[in-house]
């Protein structure tokens, strides 16, 4: 299983999560107008450099996109990742 499988969808916190080693990177969103728009990307420093917030990036699109929902990528994060990879443009509402 890797990473991007292992993001879950905390909606009690308004958030997406990925934990590794015992540190939790994560995602706040809100919904706006039947979108979800993600506000804010965090990684703790123990795990940067290490690829997990493009793997929680992924999962959380992932996601998004079997909900059949659309995508307002607030977070300069999330917009850049959405740049660098085309496939999840179609999210984009």
């Amino acid at each position: 299983m890797s990473l991007h499988d292992k993001v879950r969808k905390n909606e009690e916190l308004g958030r997406y999560e990925l934990t590794v080693a015992g540190s939790t990177a994560l995602v706040t969103y809100d919904m706006r107008d039947g979108k979800i728009a993600l506000t804010h990307t965090e990684v703790p420093g123990a795990l940067t450099g290490q690829g997990v917030g493009s793997e929680l990036a992924k999962g959380t699109l992932d996601d998004i996109r079997a909900q059949g929902l659309k995508v307002l990528p607030i977070c300069t994060f999330i917009e850049a990742y959405i740049k660098r990879h085309p496939e999840y443009q179609d999210l984009v509402g």
